[in-house]
Parts: C-alpha cells; sequence; structure tokens
C-alpha cells in the first residue's frame, strides 16, 4: 500500500520448521509429476519409484552411520518417537518387560507415549535433569530393573538446545536386552550423529528440521531390535510399517539430509556464531537476562532466553508485529498458555518459565537480521517492561 514501509521479514524459528531447500524441491518434483508410481507395483513406473525409494534410504542411512535395512521410513518424527517408545514397548513386553525409561525434558511424543503406555498398565520412570537441563546418567543406572524395557532419552531438547549424554547413558545398558532409543530430531543435521558411537538402538530424525518437506522422517532400529509395527496392513518397510510410501517427501528428506550431513561443519560454525553474536548484544544492551538450559553443552542454533518481568506471548506478539517470527517453547505447545514442562523441570518456578523465548537461528539468517532484532528487543522490552510497572 503507498505510504507505508515494509516490514523486513526475519526468522528465527527453525527449531519449529526450516524453509525447504531448492535443490529438495527441484529433486522430489519428477515423483509429483511424471515418476509416480506406486513402488510396491512390479511394472516399470512402480520399479523406478522403488529404485528412488532405496537410494533415498540409502543417503539416510551413511548420513548417521547406518544400515540401509535399519532405516524405517515414517511420516516424521511424532511417529519415529512413537514407534520407538510404544512399539518397542509391547514388542518387549512379550518378554517380561514392561519398564520403560525416560527423563523429565522430553517432547511430547515422547512424554504423552509414556503417559499412554502407563495407562495400559506399564510401569515408567521419568528421570529429573539438572538446572542446565543435562540428565546424569547415573540416575537413568540407578533406575534400570530386570523387566526394563525400554529406555528413551532425547539427544537435544527442542526449547532450550542443551544436548544430552547419549553416548554416557549407553554404556550403563552395554550387556543387557533393554533398547535404547533417542529422539535426535533436532540434533541430526546441527551437530554430528553416529549411531555407532553413540550406542544407541534406535534414533528418530524428521525431515522438516534439516530443510526438507514435511510429513516424512525416519526411524533408525538396529538390526536385531525388537518391534510391533503400529500401523498394519501390507509388508512396506520390512514389516515394521505399513502403507504406500511418500515417494517425493523420501526423496527430499534423503537429499536434504545428505546436503546437511556435508554442509555440517560450516553450516554449525556459521549458525552458532549467529546465535552468539545475538547472547551477547542481548546480554549488552538489556538488564535482567538469563540463558535457560546449559551454556556448553547446546546445539549451535538455540538460544532460548529469559527477559525478567516480560511475558513472553507478549514478546513473541510485538515481534511477530515487526516482521520477526521465534517461539515462546516448541510449536506444538505455543496454542497453550501453561508454563512449558520442559522448563518447569529445569527448577524454573511458573513466572520464570513464562518469561523464556526461543530464538533459533538457521542457515539463512545474517549478522544484520541478529542486529536488526537486538535493536528491535531493546525497544520492545523496555515498553512491556514500562507498560507492566505502570499497572502495577
Amino acid at each position: 500500500m503507498d505510504g507505508m514501509l515494509e516490514i523486513r521479514s526475519i526468522y528465527m524459528d527453525h527449531a519449529a520448521t526450516t524453509p525447504v531447500r531448492a535443490e529438495v524441491v527441484e529433486a522430489m518434483l519428477p515423483y509429483l509429476k511424471g515418476e509416480y508410481g506406486n513402488p510396491s507395483s512390479l511394472h516399470g513406473a512402480g520399479r523406478r519409484a522403488r529404485d528412488a525409494v532405496e537410494r533415498a534410504r540409502e543417503k539416510v542411512a551413511a548420513s548417521i552411520g547406518a544400515a540401509p535395512q535399519e532405516i524405517v521410513f515414517t511420516s516424521g518424527g511424532t511417529e519415529s518417537d512413537n514407534l520407538g517408545v510404544i512399539g518397542a514397548m509391547q514388542a518387549m513386553e512379550k518378554k517380561g518387560r514392561n519398564h520403560l525409561i525416560t527423563s523429565a525434558i522430553e517432547h511430547h511424543a515422547v512424554s504423552h507415549s509414556a503417559s499412554l503406555l502407563r495407562q495400559r498398565g506399564f510401569d515408567v520412570t521419568i528421570v529429573k535433569v539438572g538446572e542446565g537441563g543435562q540428565i546424569d546418567p547415573r540416575r537413568v543406572e540407578e533406575s534400570l530393573r530386570s523387566e526394563t524395557g525400554v529406555v528413551s532419552v532425547m539427544m537435544a531438547n527442542n526449547e532450550t538446545g542443551t544436548i544430552q549424554p547419549i553416548a554416557q547413558v549407553a554404556k550403563f545398558l552395554e550387556g543387557r536386552e533393554t533398547l535404547f532409543h533417542t529422539d535426535a530430531v533436532q540434533a541430526v543435521g546441527k551437530v554430528p550423529v553416529d549411531v555407532s558411537a553413540l550406542g544407541v538402538d534406535m534414533l528418530s530424525i524428521s525431515s522438516h528440521k534439516l530443510h526438507g518437506p514435511k510429513g516424512v522422517g525416519a526411524l533408525y532400529m538396529k538390526k536385531g531390535s525388537l518391534l510391533a509395527p503400529l500401523l498394519v496392513g501390507g509388508p512396506h518397510e520390512f514389516g515394521r510399517r505399513a502403507g504406500t510410501e511418500n515417494v517425493p517427501g523420501i526423496v527430499g528428506f534423503a537429499l536434504a539430509l545428505d546436503l546437511a550431513t556435508r554442509e555440517l561443519d560450516t553450516m554449525s560454525r556459521k549458525v552458532a556464531g549467529l546465535r552468539d553474536r545475538l547472547q551477547e548484544r542481548i546480554s549488552e544492551r538489556i538488564e535482567g537476562v538469563a540463558l535457560t538450559g546449559d551454556p556448553e553443552e547446546r546445539l549451535p542454533s538455540i538460544l532460548n532466553i529469559r527477559f525478567r518481568g516480560v511475558p513472553a506471548e507478549a514478546l513473541v506478539v510485538r515481534l511477530d508485529e515487526e516482521g520477526v517470527a521465534i517461539s515462546s517453547g516448541s510449536a506444538c505447545t505455543a496454542e497453550t498458555l501453561e508454563p512449558s514442562p520442559i522448563l518447569l523441570a529445569l527448577g524454573l518456578d511458573r513466572q520464570e518459565a513464562g518469561t523464556a523465548v526461543r530464538f533459533s537461528v538457521g542457515r539463512d539468517n545474517t549478522e544484520a537480521e541478529v542486529d536488526r532484532v537486538t535493536d528491535l528487543l531493546v525497544h520492545i522490552v523496555s515498553e512491556l517492561r514500562s507498560a507492566r510497572s505502570a499497572r502495577s
């Protein structure tokens, strides 16, 4: 409209989702147009679709140090988590193992799976975390029983970015029949992930967190791991997940993960530099701020910070009015005004938790955008604090 200034859009919510890369879109297009065969069909169109799925499986496997037969394609991180927790526990129950161990800072895809299992009569132990949001591996060891079927601890938290000591937890499970699952949705493509080095039996990945399409992901399942399918029907995905494969989504997912893996070192350094620049400028120019999560063991992309006396939702809305997208928590909990269970698990009270916002930077962000966001924060935080003071 004439006379109106254009608002520059700045996206800093990459932990919620990421834009699909142009190369990924191009790779998907043939399977949305001419190559539309069902990969289970025996004719040429079906065989070409099957070849595309299997090439993608090889790429995904290579990116995390797995074998292709250990990759099960799913509809995304939630289904992968459900399959790795509920599906594995249902299988392990047949061996007399009805005990699940998980942590207090899991994504809802895992924590709600644990709640559902408890309702069905399974025994669940929730291990607490420290102030920085890290689990103590010894607490997992202390919780182990002869009937423990699955341990599920996320690799990196979606709200704070805190990275968990997965390999150390795995050492306490060596020699046991207990399966170890990790939700690596936020970690894959941001930090090195090798399933052998981690020592996990199952690992969840989501495409749309690493510049791939939504609606597709994978569960790594170590050869020999037990699993009861949640979706039944045809023999798809080695009998572990029935349903016609999402061929274009799988092709795009595999390429996005392959690109992210090859560019990991360069992008991690760039993104960490932007995150640190944002944190430093906020700390220099705004009083009454505090970091949420571990200051060292964290993803390069996430900065969770609390502005004393400033409601997170109000800050998110005001920044959105200025064209800046951030989050007051995970995208899956954005519609509720209740404090994040993850932040409460860190020992924050409800008021403190209600002031935490998450900035998650990505490959396309710039230093100029970081500086613009800082300038806006200085003005908006002061404005919201003054309004709160006037009301008091």
